[in-house]
């Protein structure tokens, strides 16, 4: 017999009980041997300094760092953009690619009709108002008409965050580099135009234009008898991608006083006779206000013209 505890063997003749231990005396079958507790498992060292919450600190890091990129990319590109456009000492290439909007009939009929000459009216705005406001160029805009591109591009979203305009505007030019197949020049600002239908289209998307890139989406009618407020609309958001802001109330579209007026100082103040380009409508009264029938009843206001570059001190209109 072994001792539990001792390990002490027991001889065959003892003066101890049978039950009983010779050597620390225990009693055999009330010993109860301490159990000792496994040590502790070795963690490795990745777990121990990166937990769970740690790890998606650092892909939340990770994806900050990505996106200060992006918009360190985009602010940059925006500024020698701007800085190589706001000159003036050379035509600006402006490229437009008709695109049928609603897949009709109609439309594929319009665009084939169209030439570069269908958007003459915007070099003669353009070249009008650069004179008056005494730019030397003689021809500010060398408008081209590019090929008919098959593919809607990605539009804005209608309501989305900073993050979500952000990446649309990515995604658009993106988009436009990929689909242009223009062979001449490198465009400076590009137009996508997409026709409609008026017949079965009253109504369309706002069309916008962004200065980062110089781009812009321009919803038209595909009707001969709109085609100088289609121009208007293209002058508009060409505008936009050099920088000019609108000036109009978005709640009701009506151009704000004084820099959306065509003629702030005009007595009377109404009926204005033209629309301030970026302004984007005739104003009749205080509450109501038209669609200018073309470029020939719009000008370029004092704000949109140092937005653009066109003076080089801002005036504040009152």
């Amino acid at each position: 017999m072994r001792c539990p505890k001792c390990e002490y063997i027991r001889k065959e003749v003892e003066a101890v009980p049978d039950w009983q231990c010779p050597k620390c005396g225990i009693a055999y079958h009330k010993f109860k041997p301490v159990v000792k507790s496994a040590p502790n498992k070795v963690v490795s060292e990745f777990t121990i300094n990166t937990p769970p919450e740690k790890k998606g600190n650092i892909f939340k890091n990770i994806r900050v760092a990505i996106l200060l990129l992006i918009l360190l990319f985009v602010a940059l590109d925006r500024f020698f953009m701007k800085a190589n456009t706001s000159d003036w000492d050379q035509p600006l290439r402006v490229v437009i690619y008709p695109i049928n909007g609603d897949q009709s009939a109609v439309s594929t009929s319009y665009i084939a009709s169209l030439k570069e000459s269908s958007f003459s009216s915007i070099n003669q705005f353009m070249r009008r108002e650069a004179a008056r406001y005494g730019i030397a160029i003689s021809d500010p805009l060398d408008i081209r008409m590019g090929p008919v591109i098959e593919e809607i591009p990605p539009l804005p979203p209608g309501e989305a965050s900073i993050l979500g305009t952000i990446l649309w505007s990515l995604n658009f030019r993106y988009w436009s580099f990929t689909m242009d197949a223009y062979e001449g020049p490198k465009p400076d600002i590009r137009i996508f135009t997409l026709f409609y239908d008026s017949q079965t289209h009253k109504r369309l998307p706002h069309s916008t234009g962004i200065e980062q890139g110089m781009l812009s989406i321009v919803h038209a009618f595909a009707n001969k008898k709109m085609a100088k407020q289609n121009n208007f609309v293209i002058a508009h958001e060409m505008l936009h991608t050099l920088g000019a802001t609108d000036k109009y109330d978005l709640s009701n579209n009506l151009p704000i006083f004084p820099d959306g007026y065509a003629e702030p100082t005009r007595t009377p103040r109404y009926p204005q006779q033209f629309a301030e380009i970026m302004g984007g409508r005739i104003v009749v009264n205080q509450t109501s206000s038209k669609m200018p029938e073309g470029l020939n009843e719009a000008i370029i206001g004092l704000l949109t013209a140092w937005e653009i570059g066109w003076q080089t001190e801002k005036f504040e209109q009152k």
